[in-house]
């Protein structure tokens, strides 16, 4: 009761303005300390060269970068300009929402669909194996699954195109036929992320009162009617934010899948495999834009992604207040 009152009397001191600096806030203060400066060297600070979207940059002989960037032209608009009039702006936009909503819906439906099942497994034993072996893939880099794909994939001695070709098929070129990659592409997003997004959703189904399942069970619920009705309704808030947040790379796509899987994007797959992020790669590689244009790209993509955010938490707050993040 002690504990109580003392808390009660530093709340009403925070309200009068009659705020004094304790030992508990000088701990909590030094604990957040290093995130604070990570943030501020790593995340703010950079944000100062966001100018070069703004200017013509250009390297000056016997000057450094922060001298060359200050002396250049200012653009203006142009770089986005040369960005939006891009004749392949159109098949990145496309490419790029296109992807990221089938992306969001799958990695919504099926992590949410595991974890209510794995969550209903009687054998820990089999639920630790089965998430370990669903959540593995979510730390291979992309460098190394390529390398899988490509053994699967390969034209000469792939595996698929040895099954293929045992039951009586012809050979497949599976890098220079670009109907075939959105299925891939699709595939290899859902099979590396699902583990880790299950593994969310399983963490949030084991924190429901089991009383509520016991309750249902008494009265003679269905399994599929105790996650239709306890189960998805109590983890709401957090399929939602989780939603929200993935909208937020609506604009962005995973450069390891679209480039690395693809084999470095050759050209028949340029149409079904470009992104806003492989564009922006390749004219940095090939030089055949200037650096304040790709500058310029990458801002457009963290302005729409912003703005995306904020409409779908303000459509969120108006449905159900409580699961806005914002």
């Amino acid at each position: 009761m002690s504990k109580q009152k003392e808390a009660v009397t530093e709340l009403e001191k925070r309200k009068k303005g009659k705020f004094r600096w304790t030992r508990d806030d000088t701990e909590l203060t030094l604990l957040g300390l290093p995130a604070t400066i990570w943030f501020a060297v790593f995340a703010y600070l950079p944000m100062f060269g966001l100018i070069i979207a703004f200017k013509d940059f250009k390297l000056q002989t016997g000057k450094g970068f922060l001298a060359s960037l200050f002396a250049s032209d200012w653009a203006g608009f142009k770089n986005f300009t040369f960005f939006l009039s891009n004749n392949t702006f159109g098949v990145l936009l496309r490419n790029t929402l296109l992807y990221n909503l089938v992306f969001i819906v799958l990695n919504l439906v099926i992590p949410v669909t595991l974890a209510i099942v794995i969550n209903q497994l009687f054998s820990k034993l089999a639920s630790k194996c089965y998430q370990t072996l669903m959540f593995f893939p979510y730390f291979m880099s992309w460098v190394v699954v390529s390398y899988f794909v490509y053994a699967f994939l390969s034209p000469d001695g792939g595996l698929a195109n040895l099954i293929i070709e045992a039951f009586g098929g012809e050979a497949v070129m599976w890098y220079s036929a670009p109907k075939f990659w959105p299925f891939i592409l699709v595939l290899m997003s859902t099979w590396k992320g699902m583990g880790y997004n299950m593994v969310v959703y399983l963490a949030s189904i084991t924190g429901i009162d089991t009383s509520l399942y016991e309750a249902a069970i008494l009265d003679g619920a269905t399994k599929w009617q105790q996650a239709r009705y306890i189960t998805i309704p109590t983890i709401r808030p957090m399929i939602i934010m989780m939603f929200i947040l993935n909208i937020g790379h609506i604009f962005y796509s995973d450069f390891g899948l679209f480039y690395q899987v693809t084999q470095h994007l050759p050209q028949p797959l340029n149409d079904v495999a470009s992104t806003f992020d492989t564009y922006i790669f390749l004219a940095l590689q090939t030089g055949n834009s200037k650096i304040g244009q790709t500058a310029a790209a990458g801002l457009f993509q963290s302005v729409c992604c912003c703005i995306t955010v904020l409409i779908t938490n303000f459509i969120v707050s108006k449905i159900d207040p409580d699961s806005a993040i914002i």
